[in-house]
């Protein structure tokens, strides 16, 4: 598999750390004995076995003197500093990437955790789902009722372990959601496989397999969606993220029987943070929409929320 470097400056991006060693050392063209003389030019000592587990995903720099070897890397392999000691310590390789819930408010997120993590252990979700995410492009429908009447969902993954084919969805609706009524398609390069909920919370996860077994290193691209409509009005559409990730962007479309008067955009850095980064966002006339684009997310709160009257 050729690399080139437009797919190593995303891996430096995304992550994870193994994957993008690996690609800068097969796009610099460096075979690890000349790597190790680079280094030992440098004072560092580090065994070519070392340096293989490290773009394997088998082991992964901890001492202070590997860490010290990762940021001699950088300068080797002529990588924008702090590049690859960055993704150690934002890297979702070593944990499950499955969608954080969406709600009306991040509190609900925090109550339902207890009722998520309960779902993925009746699933037998496995400790490291082996993806992450690329690109996500999302599209929530308000409906005339002021109701979350549904969200589409376009994702791009990568796979960081071999015979990865299925992803975790999580849906969390609006107070009042019974999950039971809510339906999940699987709409391109995926069907869909167990579906479990919790009524007291409104929380649904949804598997979603896919048509191929991913190989380490392989891009994904698959589109779902949930159907809901069984809550009340709703106020905001939020999104947790616990890792570093590649873009997302949001769309809100409102129905023209419902149109909000405000609407703005906004980050916290975490639940009990206060919001910040807000910008209003202007509705379109004729498609009445708002959106907002982030290039690369970081560990944190995104969403959009608005106004009625």
């Amino acid at each position: 598999m050729s690399h080139t470097e437009a797919d190593l400056v995303q891996l430096l991006h995304t992550g994870p750390f193994h994957l993008a060693l690996r690609t800068a050392l097969a796009v610099r063209g460096l075979p690890l004995q000349r790597v190790q003389h680079h280094l030992a030019h440098r004072g560092i000592k580090v065994g070519v076995t070392s340096l293989s587990y490290w773009q394997q995903g088998a082991r992964r720099p901890q001492r202070p003197e590997s860490l010290k070897a990762v940021r001699a890397l950088e300068e080797v392999l002529q990588l924008p500093g702090n590049s690859l000691l960055r993704l150690l310590t934002e890297d979702s390789a070593a944990r499950q990437e499955v969608e954080r819930p969406a709600a009306r408010s991040y509190r609900s997120l925090v109550e339902a955790s207890g009722s998520v993590e309960e779902l993925l252990a009746e699933l037998e979700s496995p400790a490291d789902g082996g993806l992450h995410t690329v690109g996500h492009h999302e599209r929530v429908r308000i409906g005339a009722a002021r109701e979350l009447v549904g969200r589409e969902s376009q994702h791009v993954v990568r796979a960081h372990r071999d015979g990865v084919d299925r992803y975790l969805a999580i849906h969390h609706g609006d107070p009042g959601c019974d999950p039971s009524r809510v339906a999940v398609r699987a709409v391109e390069n995926c069907r869909t496989g167990r579906v479990r909920w919790h009524a007291g919370t409104g929380v649904l996860i949804a598997e979603l397999i896919f048509d191929v077994r991913l190989r380490a290193g392989d891009t994904y691209l698959f589109s779902y969606g949930f159907e809901d409509g069984t809550a009340g009005p709703s106020g905001e559409y939020v999104r947790g993220f616990s890792f570093a990730g590649g873009q997302y962007v949001l769309q809100v479309r409102f129905d023209e029987a419902a149109l909000p008067v405000r609407c703005r955009r906004f980050a916290q850095a975490s639940a009990g943070a206060p919001r910040g980064g807000r910008a209003e966002l202007t509705l379109s006339g004729r498609h009445r929409t708002v959106h907002l684009v982030e290039q690369g997310v970081r560990p944190g709160i995104l969403g959009i929320d608005w106004d009625w009257t």
